[in-house]
């Protein structure tokens, strides 16, 4: 079913939309202009992170936050088994070995207890160094980064949070995007906050990571442009995209994801004695990427999309 309708959501905010796109235009500062940094300064102060830097997609945030965490060859990184192919691509596409960890059936994020079976396998078979944790926030709902946290320090891990469908959700008022050492977001349409294109983000508080980021996005810059001081990527986040992306910030702060809680406790309420609802721990809010059900079998399932 379709969650959101980016038509109604777009009519409702068309003014201010349309005139960000005609003030990019107008100024023809296509990439990187004043609208990417306002948005970047807006994302990290409401994230409660120091830096943001936008980039091209959520897959591009995954790849940089782990160059800049020095992951290569040899090393093993841990997500789930649940997820999209990018928090696992972006691992095996530096050299690394992803290592898909099983996930918890209430909430379907990675599994804290199946993580730490996993990171102690890893180091008895010896093949494979254990580098970086990437807990994804699915559904909207942040994963248990309490227990995450944990495990990280005890074996010596980084932590990189795939917020791509988190954005929004929060565990005791601290939010998604704002846990491990970096963590990224995807603002792929269809995501709780999106664009109307393709466009994602890093959030980070060191500020050598944060230096680091900015040079990779742009090809490894230096001081300028075409002084490359390192390999990097072409991922920079439009600056039209960036000026959909404000009005649509301030309204998802000021309503929407109040409005999506409501509506995601209206379901709930209607929906749990004949199906199992999604499970949202105490002290969590899920931003509600998806709201999804869990059916007992394929026939049930095909039944009821055909009724709905």
């Amino acid at each position: 079913m379709q969650f959101r309708d980016l038509k109604a959501q777009y009519e409702a905010l068309k003014p201010e939309i349309d005139a960000g796109i005609s003030e990019v235009i107008n100024s023809t500062s296509f990439i990187l202009g004043k609208k990417v940094t306002e948005l970047e300064n807006m994302l990290a102060e409401y994230v409660g992170r120091k830096h943001c830097i936008g980039v091209a997609n959520g897959t591009d945030a995954l790849q940089l936050a782990l160059m800049v965490m020095g992951v290569g060859v040899g090393d093993a990184v841990f997500t789930s088994d649940f997820t999209y192919f990018a928090s696992a691509g972006s691992a095996s596409i530096l050299g690394a070995t992803p290592i898909l960890v099983d996930i918890d059936l209430r909430t379907f994020n990675i599994s804290p207890e199946a993580l730490e079976e996993a990171i102690k396998r890893v180091i008895a078979e010896g093949k494979l160094t254990p580098k970086v944790i990437v807990p994804v926030d699915l559904f909207g709902l942040p994963a248990d980064y309490e227990a995450i946290e944990k495990i990280a320090e005890k074996y010596g891990l980084k932590i990189l949070e795939d917020g791509a469908q988190g954005f929004g959700g929060s565990i005791n008022g601290k939010r998604a995007c704002s846990f491990g050492d970096i963590s990224t977001t995807s603002f792929f349409p269809a995501k709780p906050l999106g664009c109307y294109g393709d466009g994602g983000a890093i959030f980070c508080d060191n500020d050598e990571d944060y230096e680091l980021l900015t040079s990779i996005r742009v090809h490894g810059k230096g001081k300028m442009k075409y002084d490359n001081v390192r390999v990097g990527l072409n991922s920079r986040l439009d600056t039209i995209q960036a000026a959909i992306l404000l009005p649509k910030l301030k309204a998802f702060g000021e309503y929407e994801l109040e409005m999506r809680n409501k509506w995601a406790k209206y379901y709930t309420d209607a929906l749990k004695h004949k199906y199992k609802t999604p499970f949202v721990p105490e002290n969590y809010v899920s931003s509600w990427a998806q709201y999804t059900l869990v059916l007992e079998s394929e026939e049930q399932r095909n039944a009821l999309q055909a009724k709905l």
